[in-house]
């Protein structure tokens, strides 16, 4: 599967709609961003059970402010639906393939219970 280009109208139903999503934020006149997008681009191909999503930050410059981009290039991953990675700069191919795995591996059971439990950590701090 090659990389889906992700916009403001598509990248929520993207990200929801499928169950591993990683996300590149990425510019042309960034050299590590070229450096990472082959990577990116080979890893597309090698895993046609998770969706590649690539965000332009010129064209999409209120998407990138949104999602508190503040250095390209950032690669996101999201497992249905929530964010379980996110981190500025280039990883070299086999880091990338870890993480990869280690996406694929979560147990999404505890990760909502994680986060349920910290949600209610919230709650009684405010109370």
């Amino acid at each position: 599967m090659a990389t889906v280009e992700l916009t403001a109208q598509n990248i929520e139903s993207q990200i929801t709609e499928n169950g591993i999503v990683f996300v590149d934020f990425w510019a042309e006149w960034c050299g590590p961003c070229r450096m990472f997008g082959p990577i990116f681009e080979k890893a597309s191909q090698e895993h046609a059970d998770v969706v590649f999503g690539k965000v332009d930050t010129e064209a999409e410059q209120a998407l990138a402010a949104s999602a508190g981009i503040t250095s390209i290039p950032t690669l996101m991953a999201f497992r249905d639906g929530i964010l379980v990675f996110s981190q500025p700069g280039a990883l070299p191919a086999p880091t990338f393939e870890d993480l990869i795995g280690q996406v694929k591996a979560l147990d999404m059971d505890a990760v909502r219970a994680s986060i349920a439990e910290a949600q209610a950590g919230e709650g009684a701090a405010e109370a």
